[in-house]
């Protein structure tokens, strides 16, 4: 596989990467589907509050189930917070192997003396258990999931990103984030770090461009191979 010399450069210059965990490191809610996920979240958030519960049964992002029991209150937003991580827990179990690459990268990563943390909209506890459960604990220095009951810090905010740097004590310009979303490569942008889009989907592709993404890749392999390459 050949590559241009930006994906090596903006590798080259990263003292810390920063792995998005849904994307580029697994397939989350393969086996267990996010839609299912929302829908038992707003069961349990409709039996508490009607309003919001209808509200929810709108979407099938947990997620934004989630942020409307927040906003209906601080008690409810915490028991859909713990039942959606206690979900995301019990997906690992179904979500099958990591995205293909994925462990060759974190080798790579760890081979060439950089720094690994992942950082994540999904909870601490979901990514500890994929990584314990594929025994790639060891390549993962930090974890910075989901910031409970703060939800307007997640990406596209920088503030996992800050957080991830000053756990490792590099400066955030120094970091260079791999992520499969917008939020990831706004998130990177807004926080002076170097960008990688993995555009899993081919329509990605565009959007990481246009939002100015330093790197579009089509495939982690690519991550290990430009690490290997240096």
């Amino acid at each position: 596989m050949t590559h241009t010399d930006p994906l090596i450069e903006a590798l080259a210059n990263a003292r810390v990467l920063l792995f998005d965990f849904d994307g580029p490191v697994c397939d989350l809610f393969a086996g267990l589907p996010a839609p299912e996920v929302a829908r038992e979240l707003t069961a349990l958030l409709s039996a508490q509050d009607e309003a919001a519960g209808a509200k929810a049964a709108q979407t099938e992002d947990p997620i934004e189930v989630l942020r409307i029991a927040h906003e209906a209150g601080t008690e409810l937003g915490q028991r859909i917070e713990r039942a959606l991580t206690a979900a995301e827990v019990r997906a690992v179990a179904l979500a099958g192997r990591p995205t293909p690459g994925a462990v060759e990268a974190l080798r790579a990563a760890r081979a060439a003396g950089r720094g690994l943390a992942v950082v994540s909209d999904n909870s601490t506890e979901c990514v500890r258990a994929f990584l314990e459960l594929h025994g790639l604990q060891e390549h993962v220095t930090h974890i910075v999931g989901r910031p409970s009951e703060q939800l307007h810090l997640m990406k596209p905010n920088p503030f996992p990103l800050i957080t991830a740097a000053e756990q490792m004590h590099v400066d955030v310009t120094g970091c260079t984030l791999i992520g499969d979303s917008l939020a990831d490569v706004r998130a990177a942008r807004a926080a002076g770090a170097t960008a990688i889009g993995y555009a899993d989907e081919p329509h990605k592709a565009d959007l990481f461009g246009e939002a100015q993404a330093d790197v579009v890749i089509g495939h982690m392999q690519e991550i290990a191979d430009a690490l290997t390459a240096e």
